[in-house]
């Protein structure tokens, strides 16, 4: 028996996930009807249950249906890939990095600018990714570290400036989680979380810091740190795992840096890495690796 959680629509809200036995009994209890809304990891997008074959039983009463594999022609496994217009991306950095510059209108540029890079990612089995997060969410962490730093800026103090640092490394773990909290599928959310420790977080930052005075060590500290996050990823009976070392990073982020300088390869570089995280961010299913 797969091993997959299922989620269902009410009220214009997401329930789940069950596991496939908790969904059995949604179904014998009547709380999924042949109208609800219902998805699990490998179908293209959201769909009523009676369309599923062998949800129900053709007399219309509720049977549950035999719930192990997935809808055909939907691949368990495989890598992410990426792509997008260079002119596109040129002018849509420019106007992200203006809002970054005048500062007040930064999370609603940042938004903007997620909600069009993220569809430009294709996951094998989920049609048609974007982004879902609205500005109105960060405001307050964004703003409260303007005011903070402000405020460290003022006094002058060192520990202060000091405890600037802990605070943009917690913002970025808070944006981590609620970037992945907010990837939907054909408009629908995927359900997916981030369950890994501030406390380790923290740790990676301070290690790659560290590891600058080793000048190349970096780069596989920064490999490790995705390995971890990709491993924190939760609501997919997928394993999410980072194939790419930190060799490779090495190398492709000296050329990056090296054709940067001459400013006009800047979009093509950026497309270059990019493409390249993603080919290395693989997608397993779970179920048949415990077969294995």
């Amino acid at each position: 028996m797969s091993n997959r959680s299922w989620f269902f629509a009410s009220a214009g809200k997401q329930q789940g996930p069950y596991s496939e036995d908790q969904f059995r009994d949604l179904i014998a209890q009547g709380v999924v009807r042949a109208e609800t809304l219902v998805w699990t990891e490998g179908m293209p997008g959201w769909q009523k249950a009676a369309e599923i074959p062998g949800m129900f039983s053709g007399g219309g009463g509720r049977r549950p249906m035999p719930i192990g594999a997935g809808p055909a022609g939907i691949s368990g496994s495989g890598r992410l890939s990426m792509d997008f217009g260079i002119l596109e991306f040129t002018w849509r950095s420019i106007v992200l990095l203006l809002g970054l510059v005048f500062v007040i209108p930064a999370p609603w540029a940042l938004v903007w600018y997620m909600q069009w890079i993220v569809p430009c990612v294709q996951v094998p089995g989920r049609p048609n990714i974007s982004f879902t997060g609205r500005a109105m969410t960060i405001v307050p962490w964004y703003f409260g570290a303007v005011v903070l730093m402000i405020a460290v800026n003022l006094t002058g103090l060192q520990w202060l400036s000091q405890l600037m640092s802990l605070v943009q490394i917690a913002l970025g773990w808070l944006f981590l989680k609620w970037t992945i909290a907010n990837i939907a599928s054909n408009g629908q959310p995927v359900g997916l979380s981030f369950s890994g420790s501030i406390w380790i977080f923290l740790g990676w930052n301070v290690l790659a810091v560290i590891a600058l005075i080793t000048i190349v060590g970096w780069a596989w500290v920064y490999v490790a740190q995705l390995r971890w996050i990709c491993q924190n990823i939760q609501g997919t009976r997928r394993e999410v795992t980072f194939t790419g070392t930190g060799l490779e990073l090495l190398w492709r982020s000296i050329v990056a840096i090296l054709a940067s300088v001459f400013i006009i390869p800047i979009p093509w570089v950026y497309r270059w890495m990019w493409q390249w995280l993603a080919s290395q961010t693989v997608l397993a299913d779970r179920s048949r690796q415990a077969h294995v």
